[in-house]
């Protein structure tokens, strides 16, 4: 088969010919040839495999209320339930070889230098479909469709590397299929929910799903593993740290308030992965996740970098006032009750007027909801919300916050500036922003103008040529390497890198002489 080169087309390829450091794409999103996949999980698995496949994928897409999905609705039938407007036309489809690209692994493979990545680490579309199937069919579905493209994307992985789903309903389950994934299959990247939703069982045991499914679908809350979850994932955690696995998730909050306009796509859309991302990555950082494992590397992709900065800003502003010693300046028990007397007696003799009250009773009246909103005053580690997070200092905060965490941002962004604002952020740091196209979706009409678009931002002074650097190929480099040292061994990252050294040795010994 002939190859298919159009190089000279892409503004993507001629800036990567001027580039002196590979291209590493953190997120690429593959379209599944479907009856391919059905057949290989029908033999897999039997056709109750294929049947789980479909229900959990149709249950993904589409908002659903009496059987009917939000197209099948009346405006009437939508008030009525409120049924959350579902995305739609979300793949190109215009830009026919885009379309295929997508779905041909060896297609993409040959078209990477057009589109100005040297390796790309690729989410297939329904890869965290079985998420959604039931307890009796989930993991040997999620198995199913990790040996599927693992297989399928085995020869290509010099330059290409497939993402392994992984279940998060319970610990076990996640290191099961993990050790599965990893062990068995040979993949490298775990891609994750970043929450999984469970019934209220206050509500649940009262009115149980199958005789009330539609009070079910409501009364839940969203366990995002590190803070307040009815399970331990610490040993799923150790795990991913034991086989050096870096851990991604694409985790909107779609559905959430705010974002359950049951007409208006968009209105739903804008910022929704920031949002649910941030959810899960607080909930990692407040629970000692990032503690107890420094080693942990977590990507979250498609809600850009900027909410990585913004939340750093805040952990360090709030820490400042509602550390153990902060939160002294609001004990109700530090109430000068003989000053707050003679302040009262000096500059508000009126309000006193028809009042006879001891100290005690004035200062109680003041600090009103202090005292009488609750039962009691909390105690230990009720006091203070960074204890589970251990932390003492705000280099502490750094270190379980930027350095555990990683950033995926699209190429159009311009919010990344917020992130690489060293004189913003505390300890004048930049957040771990790295590169990622989301070639496959809606968002890119053309694979080939991500890195020519992130390289504008460079021309129009939004970020530095040693920010861009950081961003498509040292912050990605170290997010993979850091989980995995061998991460990029046998790809032509390696040999890259290692020319690239050499190259530098060379120079540096020139200089010297």
């Amino acid at each position: 088969m002939a190859k298919y080169n159009r190089l000279k087309s892409s503004r993507s390829a001629v800036i990567k010919s001027k580039l002196n450091y590979p291209v590493i794409d953190t997120d690429v999103h593959t379209n599944d040839f479907t009856p391919a996949l059905e057949d290989y999980i029908a033999n897999y698995g039997g056709s109750r495999l294929v049947d789980a496949l479909r229900k959990a994928e149709s249950s993904r897409l589409n908002s659903k209320a009496k059987g009917k999905d939000w197209y099948e609705q009346t405006p009437e039938e939508r008030q009525y339930y409120r049924t959350i407007r579902s995305p739609w036309w979300a793949r190109v489809t215009r830009n026919t070889l885009d379309l295929a690209t997508y779905t041909l692994p060896e297609l993409f493979y040959e078209r990477q230098a057009e589109q100005g990545s040297d390796y790309s680490v690729l989410f297939p579309n329904n890869v965290l479909a079985p998420a959604g199937a039931s307890n009796d069919t989930r993991q040997a579905l999620q198995r199913a469709i990790n040996h599927y493209h693992a297989d399928l994307y085995r020869k290509y992985s010099d330059r290409l590397t497939v993402v392994a789903g992984i279940p998060m309903n319970t610990p076990q389950e996640a290191i099961e299929e993990l050790e599965f994934a990893v062990k068995t299959l040979g993949l490298k990247v775990a891609n994750i929910p970043g929450g999984v939703k469970r019934p209220i069982r206050a509500i649940a045991d009262k009115y149980p799903a199958e005789e009330y499914p539609e009070i079910a679908r409501y009364a839940s809350y969203i366990d995002f593993y590190g803070i307040d979850s009815e399970y331990d994932y610490d040993p799923f955690w150790a795990k991913v740290v034991e086989l050096g696995v870096p851990v991604t998730t694409h985790y909107g909050s779609q559905g959430w308030t705010g974002r359950s306009s049951i007409s208006n796509y968009m209105n739903n859309h804008i910022g929704h992965f920031a949002d649910g991302s941030q959810a899960f990555a607080k909930a990692l950082f407040f629970g000692g996740v990032t503690k107890r494992f420094p080693k942990l590397r977590v990507g979250m992709l498609e809600g850009g970098a900027d909410w990585g900065a913004h939340v750093y800003i805040h952990l360090v502003d709030r820490f400042s006032k509602r550390s153990l010693n902060g939160l002294q300046n609001y004990n109700p028990d530090l109430a000068n009750s003989h000053e707050l007397y003679e302040l009262f007696l000096k500059f508000g003799a009126e309000l006193l007027e028809g009042y006879s009250l001891s100290k005690e009773e004035l200062t109680r009246s003041v600090l009103g909801s202090s005292f009488t909103r609750f039962s009691r005053s909390p105690v230990g580690s009720e006091l203070e919300d960074f204890a589970a997070a251990g932390i003492e200092s705000i280099e502490d905060i750094r270190d379980r916050w930027v350095n555990s965490f990683f950033f995926g941002s699209e190429s159009d962004d311009r919010t990344i500036a917020s992130a690489f604002n060293n004189r913003a952020n505390p300890l004048n740091v930049k957040i771990n922003a790295i590169y990622s196209s989301d070639v496959g979706h809606w968002d890119v009409p053309d694979l080939t103008d991500p890195l020519a678009e992130s390289w504008d931002l460079v021309q129009e002074g939004v970020l530095s040529e040693d920010d861009f650097q950081a961003y498509v190929f040292g912050n990605p480099y170290k997010f993979y390497t850091e989980a995995n040292p061998d991460f990029f061994q046998g790809t032509v990252i390696e040999s890259k890198v290692a020319r690239s050294l050499k190259v530098e040795s060379l120079e540096q010994n020139l200089v010297s002489v």
